[in-house]
């Protein structure tokens, strides 16, 4: 298995990918950090003030619990997340109602009926500094006024020359989770060519119809789209498409 999560964050990844049998390389294009200064605190206490907030990864829940260990909701307002793993970190810092879809990414979010029409609402959102979200340009489509929050970094971290030859050195089938296409694209960049070759012959599990096609516009061949991005959803998806010579699935719990 092939992870571009950030530095740091593959635990999860590791040991669902070893109950199957397989082993993880770690291919991070980035490293996060929460960003904590002057600007960034004034955004997120107006974000944070709106009848809407949106957190967007369990980065910025992790940053949100770093600025505001604990939080209560205000009368009336409704909290988002685009995934149970957010939503789980936001219950730690003391948001108990948390609404996110069953489709765990931007696009199942964007299809809630909460999230269909705003007549000028002010809808907080927290996020990262940078990236090229569908986030917000769709909200505002549909008549939110976003407060953007950025409250956590992604600093550029290169693959580290170990890693790399771990992935050209393995002549065995590759697996790559895919559940950022920033991160993809940054690490294709960032590697050598004969490592750019070898991680297009990996067969992608994409956390969704979009990241699967640009997967393929960016020369991946075997494009399968997973039941959403939790590690385990991305690892049955890279085992669905492996078929037989998929590695073992994890023994039946006692």
């Amino acid at each position: 298995m092939i992870s571009l999560r950030p530095s740091g964050d593959h635990e999860e990844l590791r040991r669902i990918a070893a109950q199957y049998g397989g082993g993880l390389i770690e291919l991070s294009p980035w490293s996060v950090r929460t960003q904590d200064n002057s600007a960034s605190r004034r955004a997120l206490s107006d974000a944070l003030a709106a009848p809407h907030v949106l957190v967007t990864s369990p980065a910025a829940a992790r940053a949100l619990r770093d600025l505001q260990p604990s939080l209560t909701t205000r009368a009336g307002q409704r909290w988002y997340a685009v995934g149970a793993g957010t939503a789980a970190l936001l219950h730690e810092i003391g948001i108990a109602d948390v609404l996110w879809p069953r489709r765990m990414d931007s696009e199942g979010l964007l299809a809630l009926a909460e999230l269909q029409h705003f007549d000028n609402e002010a809808f907080g959102l927290l996020t990262a500094a940078g990236g090229r979200g569908v986030l917000a340009p769709a909200l505002q489509a549909r008549g939110a006024r976003v407060l953007r929050a950025d409250i956590y970094l992604r600093e550029p971290a290169a693959p580290s020359r170990f890693e790399i030859a771990r992935l050209l050195g393995f002549d065995g089938p590759l697996w790559l989770a895919l559940s950022s296409g920033e991160a993809l694209e940054r690490a294709l960049a960032q590697l050598p060519d004969d490592a750019g070759v070898r991680l297009r012959q990996a067969h992608v599990s994409a956390a969704s119809a979009r990241l699967a096609e640009l997967a393929r516009s960016l020369g991946f061949g075997e494009v399968e789209v997973a039941a959403g991005p939790r590690a385990e959803d991305l690892l049955a998806g890279c085992a669905a498409l492996a078929g037989d010579d998929a590695p073992g699935r994890p023994p039946p719990a006692p």
